[in-house]
């Protein structure tokens, strides 16, 4: 057999069935020759946390929503069975032919793009516990851990770096600076 040419290719797909487009893309490798022009099929993803009911909750999520990364050999009818796979839309960019008609075969990704793209998304997994929830001073929240328990108060400074907050609480009257991570208070 010749030596594969396979090479990455970007399939768009409807937002939100990424996942549904590459179990069936991995059926079909197994239970057709698909499989002998298919080399493998990722969903660039990235962890997000979130902080729900006090825990801290993590969460995988599409980097690039609507797109899957497949690296094939694309000879003979593979092009048109990958374009009619359900909630597959079609390839990511078309070859234009010198007379400036479509040529409808799929243009690959250049070596120095799959690098970029693989390595964003390897250093988004490798990346350390990024919160979705943003803090500005001048805000109220309210503690839901720890000593200060059912408190409120008024954030006075944000520590990105540290994910901690400066935060007076009233105490017996008296405000009463704390310092608290973003995990032990919600937003009001």
């Amino acid at each position: 057999m010749a030596e594969r040419q396979a090479k990455f290719y970007v399939l768009r797909a409807v937002s939100g069935k990424e996942n549904k487009v590459r179990e069936y893309i991995e059926a079909e490798m197994k239970n057709s020759d698909l499989g002998d022009h298919v080399l493998q099929v990722l969903i660039p993803t990235e962890k997000t946390f979130t902080v729900r009911n006090g825990k801290k909750v993590m969460k995988e999520r599409a980097y690039l929503p609507g797109y899957v990364l497949v690296e094939a050999d694309l000879v003979g009818e593979v092009v048109h069975r990958l374009r009619n796979i359900p909630n597959v839309i079609g390839f990511l960019g078309v070859k234009d032919t010198r007379d400036g008609a479509k040529d409808n075969q799929p243009v690959p990704l250049r070596p120095s793009e799959v690098a970029r793209v693989l390595g964003t998304v390897d250093e988004l997994q490798e990346q350390e516990e990024e919160m979705d929830v943003r803090f500005y001073t001048g805000e109220t929240v309210k503690v839901t851990y720890g000593p200060f328990n059912g408190f409120d108060g008024t954030i006075e400074e944000v520590n990105t770096e540290k994910k901690k907050l400066k935060v007076m609480v009233k105490i017996f009257g008296r405000k009463t600076p704390i310092e608290l991570s973003y995990v032990q208070v919600e937003k009001e």
